[in-house]
């Protein structure tokens, strides 16, 4: 697939056609890592994308509970300083 740099403001950019992003899951505004690897532009989609969201809707839920609940020692309570 070809495309062409353009100028976006004061900087430059390419144009994604919707057929890759459909391919990858992003959208408008979804965050993606930028690398150069041996020459060529690597775009990836950033892997904690929808976490927020995620944890809001488990919180609204009731699903955010601990599952092995507290775990302090004796030594936390007794010897470590906080």
């Amino acid at each position: 697939m070809k495309a062409n740099i353009i100028n976006i403001g004061n900087s430059q950019g390419i144009i994604l056609p919707s057929t890759l992003l459909r391919q990858l899951n992003l959208t408008f505004r979804s965050s993606v890592q930028i690398e150069v690897d041996n020459g060529t532009i690597v775009i990836k989609p950033d892997p904690r994308q929808g976490w927020a969201d995620a944890a809001k809707e488990m919180r609204q839920a009731g699903d955010d509970e601990l599952l092995l609940g507290d775990l302090s020692s004796e030594f936390d309570n007794d010897e470590w300083t906080w």
